[in-house]
């Protein structure tokens, strides 16, 4: 989903869980499909149903007190496999933004790829988000891309974060990587021209 990234105001979901692998956030078993679409509804899949596929009430994503469009992680989050697809899965299921105060590069980068916007924190902001969120599941966070600040409502502090500026640049107007080659076409076919 090709959407501008600007400032985004949400209520958040909490997964205080540190080591967070690819295959837990998308068991293997549905890799096998060739498209993006409907990876979402077996995002976090083992722990959502048990094996008889009832809802396994005590996890978050089952929980309707929590909701928004951004993901509070533990330390260490998309480590194991580089599978695309556990980006694939975080997309779908509509968060634009993933919190953590530290990403698998591979899975980072994937995340960009998909529209979703990784922001890295310290230990301290993470563990005060959680505490925000524990104390008030309506607490908001405001993640503003141009400043690359990430600002928690209930104690007002915020963070600076770092992005690379070429996928800013994308994430700002809604761009993939084909969308940037084609939106500099021109550029690109005149430089063609003065080197031969």
């Amino acid at each position: 989903m090709k959407t501008k990234f600007n400032i985004l105001k949400s209520t958040c979901v909490p997964l205080p869980l540190e080591n967070v692998d690819t295959d837990q956030i998308i068991p293997a078993r549905f890799l096998k499909a060739t498209t993006k679409d409907g990876f979402g509804e077996n995002l976090f899949r083992d722990w959502r149903y048990d094996k008889q596929g009832n809802k396994i009430e005590s996890f978050v994503l089952n929980n309707p007190t929590y909701s928004g469009k951004i993901l509070v992680a533990g330390k260490n989050f998309g480590s194991g496999s580089s599978r695309e697809h556990a980006a694939w899965a975080i997309a779908d299921y509509g968060f634009r933004v993933v919190v953590s105060s530290f990403f698998a590069d591979i899975h980072k980068n994937n995340q960009l790829n998909n529209f979703v916007l990784p922001v890295v924190v310290s230990e301290g902001f993470l563990a005060e988000l959680f505490e925000s969120i524990d104390r008030n599941p309506q607490t908001e966070v405001e993640v503003n891309l141009p400043a690359q600040t990430i600002t928690n409502t209930a104690t007002g502090k915020s963070e600076v974060f770092e992005i690379n500026s070429y996928k800013k640049l994308c994430l700002e107007n809604g761009l993939d990587d084909i969308d940037f080659l084609l939106s500099n076409k021109d550029k690109i076919t005149a430089w063609e021209s003065t080197s031969k």
